[in-house]
């Protein structure tokens, strides 16, 4: 009979975490289906108010720490807690908010799992203190990281870490997929003037550019709406935006909804809006073409990779306001090249499935595995 692996995740949310997002819901698709495949898995995370310390999910264990930054202190001394117990085949460490310097303290091989790294873009999110903390650790990964496998979930992700010192040898580039909606849509329907965001309301996600170049639109399109589909620090200061904008009448925050409200607005929107300063790839992108519904992006790190530009959506210069709202345009219009679009959009999310991206998460498991037994037969 062929050994059970063991797999410890390192990962600050855990699914249920109030301030969840996209590489959660990466993490629990791909390790849940792993799971299901005979793996054992645990997960260590942060706590929160209300989470029980223990529990599982979808065959996962998880296991949560609190505070915070009791969390990140407690890592190393568990991970050399299993090493002498010999308890995990390999640890999974999610780059995606501050390193764990894994490979230091593990003994077992290490997977990087990497969604993004900040870099400047820290700066806009946390403050400054805490910013340069994380931009410091993560100028340390070439290093401490020389002798892992990396998983990278976009070409972006890859090239920065490459640019940052990561032999790209080291690295293989797997997509996420999403789950298939069930709502059926007609892509030949008409659809309102609509704008949908979707995603954590975060500093870097720059939704108060979309709310701007709103501003611009309203005269020629005077039905538009905006809806902003999200929960996250920013939703007052963008709602007092919109207000000083005179958008307040066009512009709906709906806080988090379930999976079905959600597909019911992305049907129904004649382009959905990603703003953001960088992705590790784009979840909502392929989210939104697989509903039919075309996206206007920043040309910035992963989702530059998530849009296929004039074809599954358009992207534009990060931050150029003028540039968002003619884009919007072109696809609130609607016209033969709209609705093109909504066809190849939808087209392109066919390509997406959480199985196949189990499947290459599974041998990136085996190579990391292979790699480090070779390394220990040559030492």
């Amino acid at each position: 009979m062929p050994h059970r692996k063991s797999l410890l995740i390192l990962n600050e949310r855990d699914p249920e975490h109030p301030r969840a997002g996209g590489a959660e819901i990466h993490v629990a698709e791909i390790f849940s289906r792993l799971a299901d495949r005979g793996y054992s898995v645990h997960q260590l995370s942060a706590g929160f108010e209300g989470g029980l310390e223990k529990t599982t999910l979808s065959g996962v264990s998880i296991e949560r720490v609190s505070p915070l930054l009791r969390y990140y202190a407690s890592v190393p001394g568990r991970l050399r807690r299993a090493r002498r117990s010999g308890e995990f085949d390999l640890v999974v460490e999610c780059l995606n908010k501050v390193p764990f310097y894994a490979p230091l303290f593990a003994g077992v091989p290490v997977l990087a799992l990497c969604h993004h790294l900040f870099g400047e873009v820290a700066f806009a999110q946390v403050a400054p203190p805490i910013a340069a903390a994380v931009w410091l650790l993560e100028r340390g990964i070439p290093r401490a990281y020389r002798s892992t496998r990396f998983l990278a979930i976009s070409e972006s992700s890859k090239a920065d870490l490459v640019a940052r010192g990561v032999a790209s040898d080291q690295i293989v580039v797997s997509h996420p997929g999403i789950t298939r909606p069930a709502l059926a849509v007609d892509l030949e329907a008409k659809r309102p003037s609509r704008i949908v965001c979707l995603g954590r309301l975060e500093a870097y996600k720059r939704v108060d550019l979309l709310l701007q170049a709103g501003a611009r639109l309203v005269e020629r399109f005077p039905d538009l709406e905006i809806v902003v589909i999200g929960r996250g620090p920013e939703r007052e200061t963008l709602e007092r935006l919109a207000a000083r904008l005179g958008l307040a009448a066009q512009t709906r925050f709906t806080g988090f909804v379930s999976n079905e409200e959600r597909d019911a607005l992305l049907a129904s929107a004649r382009v959905c809006a990603f703003p953001s300063e960088k992705e590790g790839w784009g979840l909502g992108v392929i989210e939104a073409n697989a509903l039919g519904t075309p996206v206007v992006a920043s040309d910035a790190p992963g989702l530059r990779d998530s849009v296929r530009h004039e074809e599954t959506g358009l992207l534009v210069e990060p931050g150029n306001v003028d540039a968002l709202a003619h884009a919007l345009a072109r696809l609130l219009e609607d016209s033969p090249f709209a609705r093109s679009m909504r066809r190849q959009a939808h087209a392109w999310s066919q390509r997406f499935d959480w199985d196949r991206a189990a499947d290459e998460m599974a041998a990136a498991i085996d190579d990391a595995i292979a790699a480090a037994i070779a390394a220990r037969t040559t030492a």
